[in-house]
């Protein structure tokens, strides 16, 4: 049954800014059989291209009924971020922010998500299974592996690596009425490993890395099978679904993977009806790939370099991390570990680099510096793409 959530009428005060519009002509919704549950809706919107977040009735977000699997299954913080925001702006495409809220998924609980990232059961294992339990299916998506087989594991994994690390589910509310709100779409992004790391019976872990061609292969099929499923679930076989896949990066890499194609499900099918491309890439900076590629933004990157060089001679070097979508450059994120001496010394670096950056990056980038030194965080500048003025901060 399709969830229904009263809001608390007070905070549906919005700033004019920000206000969503919202049809009238909206599925009618027999609440007489349906759970309710009171809820909130905060009362400003950060930006345009924020969900605002609705919240139970005493201010706390309702986290995810999977929360915290994400760690165990991506590789790196860059990786975990990465997934959460970029499947945000997946979403703006299909739900927009001001017309629907932001909740975590309700629908796929941990339970559910570990049993789907197992690897499917060889025939001897699923008869195994079915003699301690008639009533056990199996539900792995990630393919079955023989280690009883006469091949060796590393050969095992090479052939059938496990492709799917993460399931992340996203629900996106729509307001029904002045009071209440329903789901109106779900989105899924399910992060595939690039490397599949195993451990070997003996000796040190091994690893294989997966081509993109067949990682897209291989994911298109899971994503099919994942959205016959949800549609399954009770209450969301009416629901539009978006699903996107993610390309992890591998343990070491100090970049993020992306999203690289997403597929649509309509609210009356159980099948994707399209696949399209998405054309979204991390890159840092200095590296080979940004100079083989981007050339240009890397003469940029450097004429920053060098000029903090010139100016203070404790100079260690900066990192550089950008953004590209559809190969054109959106943000640029730097950072720039520092010796200091005093807060002044801080103040007068701050400045002189926050002039130089906003000389240098046209204000197309958003641009997001943070300065830092051995006692941490010192300070950060951040200008949104548009804007002529940065927002700079001082730590005391």
């Amino acid at each position: 049954m399709r969830k229904i959530i009263a809001l608390t009428l007070s905070t549906l005060l919005l700033l004019s800014a920000c206000a969503p519009k919202f049809e009238k002509q909206q599925e009618i919704v027999n609440e007489s059989e349906d759970t309710t549950e009171q809820a909130i809706i905060p009362k400003y919107q950060i930006s345009d291209q924020f969900y605002r977040t609705v919240l139970t009735e005493d201010n706390q977000i309702k986290p995810s009924e999977s929360r915290g699997l994400v760690v165990s299954g991506l590789n790196t913080r860059y990786d975990i971020d990465e997934v959460e925001r970029g499947l945000m702006r997946i979403a703006q495409d299909t739900f927009s922010p001001d017309e629907y809220f932001f909740q975590e998924g309700q629908y796929l609980d941990r339970q559910t998500v570990q049993s789907w990232l197992n690897r499917k059961l060889t025939p001897e294992q699923l008869q195994e299974k079915l003699n301690e339990d008639q009533n056990f299916v199996d539900l792995g998506l990630n393919p079955s592996i023989d280690k009883t087989a006469d091949a060796t594991l590393t050969d095992l994994n090479q052939e059938s690596p496990i492709y799917l690390a993460h399931i992340l589910e996203h629900n996106y509310l729509v307001e029904k009425d002045e009071q209440t709100v329903e789901l109106g779409g779900i989105v899924i992004g399910l992060a595939l490993n690039s490397v599949h790391y195993f451990k070997q019976e003996q000796g040190y872990d091994r690893e294989v890395s997966i081509d993109r061609s067949v990682l897209e292969k291989e994911g298109k099929k899971i994503a099919e099978e994942v959205v016959r499923r949800v549609k399954l679930i009770d209450g969301l076989g009416n629901i539009p679904i978006v699903v996107a896949l993610f390309e992890q990066q591998s343990k070491s890499s100090i970049v993020p993977g992306n999203f690289f194609t997403q597929g649509n499900v309509k609210a009356d099918s159980s099948s994707i009806d399209k696949w399209s491309d998405i054309n979204e890439q991390y890159y840092l900076f200095p590296s080979d790939e940004a100079e083989n590629e981007h050339r240009e933004d890397v003469v940029t990157f450097n004429r920053l370099k060098d000029s903090i060089a010139q100016f203070f001679p404790n100079y260690t070097g900066i990192i550089g991390k950008g953004f590209y979508k559809d190969d054109t450059l959106q943000q640029m994120t730097v950072e720039i570990p520092m010796q200091f001496y005093g807060k002044s010394e801080v103040i007068g670096f701050t400045q002189y680099v926050t002039n130089e950056a906003l000389e240098i990056f046209p204000n197309y980038i958003s641009l997001q510096m943070y300065i830092s030194s051995v006692r941490g965080q010192e300070s950060i500048v951040i200008r949104e793409a548009g804007e002529e003025e940065p927002f700079v901060h001082i730590f005391q």
